[in-house]
């Protein structure tokens, strides 16, 4: 069995109102799923994709108002990717982001392509990848209706770096669990440092990496806005998931049994450094509830929840999200 790649990450944000401005607005990602934490409905669960919501493009936040910030560590998902087509495409963002006044570091390099590492106003670890010489997994398509040229846009989710103590351990779940395979190297920022490993799935490339960072220099990562909750892989349907399950429960890891999240079906697990995994489907998605022209436009429920959604709407702060 191979994952598909990256299906989604989920990170934490202290307001909604001012994370979906700055995804929307200056990163001109478009909100396909204005819903709730199904664990814990009082709270937002934004859904920021390319036009309708590919699997592999999907960064998500979690809303959990007055959470403190983040102190950075080990133990973590340290950094996420975000895919553009070109280096083009990486000029054009470093002018947008002078403009808006986004803390970045400009262009430089990282496993051989051109990337600019960047943060949002919580302290959100992010970077822009292009794709000029990318090959591997197929890109999501921004959304036309975005502020952002739809050459320039983002079109998903590229490698996502784990911060860690010891690398054995995680690469043994990736490459013996898994069935990651090692794609290379390249140097730690920090010179006193391993070298951060880069492993892949599937067909590779920017949508199907981790890397792995080890640092020996760091006490565990404490999180709050700013920091990330999970990295979820891309599994083709149910029958597939229902394998990886008994995989996952043959490997004794901790983990959630299936969950029907209605617009995927998930398997959460947690690996020894302390990283916590989903498996997601790619199906059947956004449009499962809405049309496609008004995506993240009204509050969207599971059906479990629908019959309690004056009691969810009257505990969550108005977000206006009509285009």
């Amino acid at each position: 069995m191979q994952l598909a790649g990256i299906h989604h990450v989920s990170a934490l944000t202290a307001n909604a109102k001012d994370n979906y401005h700055f995804y929307t607005h200056i990163l001109g990602m478009r909100l396909v799923k204005k819903s709730v934490n199904q664990d814990s409905p009082s709270m937002y669960h934004l859904f920021y994709a390319d036009e309708i919501g590919r699997p592999g493009t999907d960064l998500t936040f979690f809303e959990m108002l007055g959470v403190g910030h983040t102190y950075r560590g080990n133990n973590s998902i340290s950094l996420t990717g975000l895919r553009v087509a070109s280096d083009a495409a990486l000029d054009y963002w470093i002018d947008r982001f002078n403009q808006y006044h986004v803390q970045h570091q400009g262009m430089t390099e990282q496993f051989g392509r051109n990337v600019i590492y960047f943060e949002d106003p919580e302290g959100q670890r992010l970077m822009l990848v292009s794709d000029q010489t990318n090959k591997g997994v197929e890109s999501g398509i921004p959304w036309e209706k975005s502020e952002v040229p739809q050459a320039f846009g983002i079109t998903g989710l590229g490698p996502v770096t784990l911060t860690i103590p010891k690398l054995d351990p995680t690469a043994h779940v990736l490459t013996e669990l898994l069935n990651f395979t090692k794609a290379g190297s390249y140097a730690s920022p920090h010179p006193d440092q391993p070298d951060i490993v880069v492993y892949q799935t599937g067909k590779g490339g920017t949508g199907a990496e981790l890397h792995l960072e080890t640092r020996t220099d760091l006490a565990a990562e404490k999180p709050g806005r700013g920091s990330v909750h999970h990295v979820a892989f891309r599994v083709k349907d149910k029958n597939e998931l229902d394998q990886w399950h008994k995989r996952i429960k043959q490997a004794r890891l901790p983990h959630s049994g299936l969950i029907d999240r209605y617009y995927f079906q998930s398997l959460y697990f947690r690996e020894p450094n302390g990283i916590l995994y989903e498996l997601a489907t790619d199906g059947p998605g956004f449009a499962t509830d809405e049309e496609v022209e008004t995506l993240g436009e009204r509050l969207a429920l599971p059906p479990f929840l629908e019959d309690r959604r004056l009691e969810i709407e009257a505990s969550l702060h108005p977000l206006n999200t009509k285009h």
